[in-house]
């Protein structure tokens, strides 16, 4: 096979990855904490083995988090968190880990405990569940991620910050990852009745959408050429029409 053929090729595998990326940050416009991700390209030099001249490939590197903050929605709801300033809280993740997140629309589980809206675990200080008593009338969350209700204290929600928030991979759920722990956060304060929204720009979005697809389009047309003229090219030495 012809080497643009191969450089073709690299170029619409990694245009087919960011088009799937896109549109799950459309997909997530609505969902309360989500940040948008974005990809990362790179060049690929190769020196094929017979040929003076290098080839350029494109090279998927990886993907990175939009960090901007969503917007503030005031929901009323006493259950619902917002956190104003960098830090994520703690949740207990699918295997027991702790993960983090930003999506603040909690609920209490049928145990009682504190949860996302994917059933899982808030996470309090220390890394345990924080319960909410069945008798509670009423439940306040202070800036500190203290929960409490007319009986006092019942757990104070864990809210950490990272140095580098790329180094949060997403997990799904809005939830992520990460190989270092957090730090007690400092600039960090949370808001009870509130939740923030998705950082997604639907017309940056699309503008991208339609960037990629054209590219996608342009790329494919090359191909198509390209894959016309080695049928010519055998055609004549062949001596076949």
């Amino acid at each position: 096979m012809e080497n643009s053929i191969y450089l073709g090729l690299s170029r619409q595998t990694v245009l087919r990855t960011n088009m799937d990326m896109i549109a799950n940050n459309i997909a997530n416009m609505n969902t309360p904490g989500y940040r948008s991700q974005h990809m990362l390209f790179e060049e690929y030099i190769s020196k094929p083995k017979g040929y003076d001249d290098p080839l350029s490939f494109v090279w998927n590197k990886g993907q990175y988090q939009n960090t901007k903050e969503g917007p503030l929605t005031q929901t009323g709801n006493p259950l619902d968190i917002a956190l104003a300033g960098p830090g994520f809280f703690g949740v207990q993740g699918p295997d027991g880990e702790t993960v983090y997140s930003r999506a603040g629309n909690l609920q209490i589980g049928s145990d009682g405990t504190l949860r996302n809206s994917a059933d899982f675990a808030i996470a309090g200080q220390g890394g345990g569940a924080i319960v909410i008593p069945a008798n509670s009338t009423e439940v306040k969350i202070d800036k500190n991620g203290f929960v409490s209700n007319q009986d006092g204290q019942l757990g104070q929600i864990m809210v950490v910050e990272f140095e580098n928030l790329q180094a949060l991979d997403p997990m799904g759920n809005t939830l992520y990852k990460s190989s270092i722990d957090g730090q007690p956060a400092q600039n960090t304060v949370v808001q009870q009745g509130m939740v923030e929204g998705s950082n997604v720009n639907g017309v940056v979005e699309m503008t991208a959408m339609i960037k990629t697809l054209r590219s996608h389009q342009s790329t494919q047309n090359i191909l198509r050429t390209e894959n016309e003229r080695l049928r010519g090219a055998i055609r004549s030495l062949t001596g076949r029409n």
